[in-house]
Formats: C-alpha cells, sequence, structure tokens
C-alpha cells in the first residue's frame, strides 16, 4: 500500500476551520486538499473542496491534457448550490458581454447540492462551486482552468480561451444524480476515468471493470490496503482491486 502525502492549498474562498479529520493552519485559509498521485496514477487527481465564498466561473479545455472532473457533495451549508452549465443556449459573444457585466452569474443554473449530490463535468462546461459546500474532487491531473467571471477579485480573466472551448448550452441531465451513503455504484465509467462507490466488498461486475492500480478514498469506516490502514480523509494507492478489504464504504478511482 502506499498512502497519498496530502498538500494543503490556501484560497480566498477556503476556510480557517475545516470539516474533521482535516486542520487548517493557525490563520489560513484552506480551499483544497490534494492527494500526491504515485507515478503509475499520475493521470488521476482526487481533492477535497471546502468553500466559504463561491468560486470563479470557469471552464477547462478538453483532450489528453485537458480537464474533466466529478464531484461528490459530503456536505453543505443550507441554501448551497453548484453552478453547472447554463440555463439556456448561449452564444459566444452573447458569453463574452455577459462575463464582462457579471450577468453571467444569473445565466448559470444553481442547483440546490445535499450530501451525496454528484456531478460529473466533461471539458468546456461552464461552472462554478458556491459557498458553503465540501466535496470530494475526482479529475484529469491538469489544472488549466480559464476563468470567465470572479464577482470582481483582482486575478486574471481567460476570456478568449475560456470562451473558445466552452460549451454554450445546460449540463446533461445524465450526469447528474443522487448517491446514498452506503451501497455499491458505478458513477464514472470514461472516457479519461472510472470512478465507483464501494460498500464492502465488489460484486462481479465492478471487479470486471478494474485491473491493475487504483486508488482508495473511505467515505465511512475503513479500507485495509496490503495489511495497512486506510480512513476517511485519507487516499491510498493499491497495486489491486484484491488487494482492498473494505470495512465500510470507499471510492475507488482509476485511469482508463
Amino acid at each position: 500500500m502506499s498512502l497519498l502525502a496530502t498538500r494543503m492549498v490556501a484560497k480566498p474562498w477556503g476556510r480557517e476551520t475545516l470539516p474533521a479529520p482535516f486542520v487548517a493552519p493557525p490563520g489560513e485559509k484552506i480551499g483544497e486538499v490534494w492527494f500526491e498521485p504515485p507515478a503509475e496514477l499520475d493521470r488521476l487527481l482526487v481533492k477535497y473542496l471546502f468553500t466559504s465564498e463561491k468560486l470563479s466561473i470557469q471552464d477547462h479545455p478538453g483532450g489528453p491534457n485537458g480537464k474533466e472532473e466529478c464531484w461528490l457533495v459530503i456536505a453543505a451549508e443550507p441554501g448551497a448550490t453548484l453552478g453547472v452549465g447554463f440555463r439556456e443556449p448561449i452564444g459566444a459573444e452573447a458569453m463574452r458581454a455577459a462575463a464582462l457585466d457579471g450577468s453571467i452569474e444569473g445565466l448559470l443554473m444553481w442547483h440546490p447540492v445535499e450530501t451525496g449530490t454528484f456531478f460529473y463535468i466533461p471539458a468546456g462546461t461552464v461552472h462554478a462551486i458556491g459557498a458553503g459546500v465540501s466535496l470530494i474532487e475526482v479529475q484529469q491531473n491538469n489544472d488549466v482552468t480559464y476563468r470567465l467571471y470572479d464577482y470582481g477579485r483582482p486575478r486574471e480573466l481567460h476570456l478568449d480561451a475560456g470562451i473558445a472551448v466552452a460549451l454554450g448550452q445546460p449540463h446533461d441531465p445524465a450526469l447528474h444524480r443522487m448517491v446514498p451513503p452506503h451501497g455499491s455504484f458505478t458513477l464514472v465509467e470514461g472516457p479519461l476515468f472510472r470512478l465507483d462507490q464501494l460498500d464492502g466488498a465488489p460484486d462481479a461486475a465492478i471487479a470486471a471493470r478494474y485491473r491493475g492500480p487504483l486508488l482508495v478514498i473511505p467515505r465511512d469506516g475503513e479500507a485495509r490496503v496490503a495489511g495497512g490502514v486506510v480512513k476517511p480523509g485519507q487516499c491510498a494507492a493499491a497495486a489491486s482491486l484484491d488487494a482492498i478489504e473494505l470495512r465500510g464504504v470507499a471510492l475507488i478511482a482509476q485511469p482508463c
């Protein structure tokens, strides 16, 4: 087993108080906790995100050096939302104008969220994470981000690049679901990575899809990997699915 090293990343929209088991350094607003992947799984990155303010409205390019991602909400304050896709189709010039005058915020579809809300975010999807959300993000290991609007924060915007790759349309509802806290479910099956929630031993269909090394992210209870213990708030690499013994609920992830 290889327990992945963590890296806390301060963000202006982060939090000084984090949910257990995470603890922010005194005086720092931590927005992200990254797990450094091993070489054999370096196409995949797992993060926890914690927000006290809205993140910028943004998108990401596609392809092998792009960024597709998914979110699983693990906690949400009352009224918390995620902005994913547009309410109505929009063209490039109208999107640019809305980004410049700030009205793009009202053009997004803001979804109320709770623990278990899940979204897959294809490359080019215009999106934003609202305040009061804690989530697990699994993504291509690339952090190319094009900010279209940032609520007046003094950070660079990337209108030309962002609009060039933007999908000016509503998000596909098939990529949005609720994930119960218990039970085994397939959440993502390609094209870039696969992700499942397991509650105990995998069934034959899930086991048949995983060959070789993968990542384990416990949600409840613990996982035993090659004799070591992995707890919620940690992430580990396992040589194979057979090397994992679950005593609770965990996510497993693997590049395709």
